[in-house]
């Protein structure tokens, strides 16, 4: 990556900013690997997607006012993993999932003190029903009921789909804009859990 940095044009021009869609596109490929790939496909997203990780980090390290590098992602990621794994590390014991997550969300509250909304950090660039399932995991956390709806009660996973599809085909039959319509829900329900927050504050 250094060399390459170093010595191709077109690359020295790349910011940030400009790595973004490929980011976004690599992730995609990865998660088409898993879900509908080979195991030599596997292999070669998750290498375009770890290329993606070393460009970003060779292009901090040419940062003049804060550089970090591979090393420092590596060394930043291996301290926060040893935190957040007490009952691997440490003497904590966790002996199912649910009590590993406890250890896990201690350990980043502890890191993330300043945040003060159980929506601090959920990041607004997920894609819409990953976003949607999150805010509604973070609303149930204080209290803020999930809305319901007489069409929401599939038997199963396929059903969910099923169900998600139909409510895109009704929406196109009536001119409707499904992304916009679940973000703007969405909008509401944040709404909903800071006025929760502060009347619990």
């Amino acid at each position: 990556m250094h060399a390459v940095r170093e010595r191709c044009v077109w690359t020295q021009q790349i910011d940030h900013r400009d790595l973004v869609p490929y980011l976004v596109e690599e992730s995609a490929e990865v998660i088409d690997a898993v879900e509908a790939g080979t195991r030599a496909d596997l292999r070669e997203e998750l290498g375009d997607l770890l290329w993606q990780v070393l460009f970003h980090a060779e292009i901090a390290a040419g940062d003049l006012d804060d550089p970090f590098d591979i090393d420092d992602v590596a060394r930043g990621l291996t301290e926060k993993m040893v935190r957040r794994h007490p009952h691997v590390f440490a003497g904590a014991v966790a002996s199912t999932p649910e009590e590993v997550l406890v250890h896990w969300n201690a350990a980043k509250a502890a890191e993330k003190r300043e945040r003060t909304s159980v929506l601090d950090g959920v990041s607004d660039h997920m894609p819409s029903l990953s976003l949607a399932q999150k805010v509604i995991g973070k609303a149930a956390q204080v209290g803020v009921p999930a809305p319901h709806h007489r069409l929401a009660d599939p038997a199963s996973e396929a059903e969910l789909g099923d169900a998600l599809l139909a409510l895109v085909q009704l929406a196109r039959e009536r001119g409707w804009d499904a992304e916009r319509a679940l973000r703007e829900r969405l909008r509401t329900v944040r709404a909903d859990v800071r006025a929760a927050e502060t009347a619990a504050g």
